[in-house]
């Protein structure tokens, strides 16, 4: 055939029976463990995690989710040392602030030393 069949015309010679779905040509394959033992024998590394290890216990800790109704609703996300991410935090926690709160006495705070240089 030369040319390809429309898409618009309504023909019914169109004839798909020679169409089938491929046939696999093996069945099972290789073992995996076979695969493994001859990966092994070539000092091959694995990909998958060792599940005999330990978790680390330096994982970092999960904080607890922080819900407040406050007006603010801009979003500020600024790159900080884990140090001074767990201060600031350290430091709305020990007074009760909410984080926007403990960001706005800190900028007053700095403005205020600021105008007395």
């Amino acid at each position: 055939m030369s040319e390809r069949a429309s898409i618009f015309e309504d023909s019914t010679d169109f004839d798909v029976s020679g169409f089938e779905p491929k046939r696999k040509e093996r069945e099972g394959g290789t073992p995996s463990a076979k695969v493994r033992a001859v990966s092994e024998a070539a000092q091959f590394r694995s990909r998958e995690p060792d599940r005999s290890a330990p978790i680390p216990e330096s994982a970092p800790t999960k904080r607890e989710p922080r819900r407040y109704r406050t007006g603010r609703n801009i979003q500020l996300n600024v790159k900080v040392r884990a140090e001074t991410l767990e201060s600031f935090y350290a430091l709305a926690d020990s007074h009760g602030w909410v984080l926007g709160e403990t960001l706005e006495r800190a900028l007053a705070a700095l403005k205020k030393e600021l105008a007395a240089l």
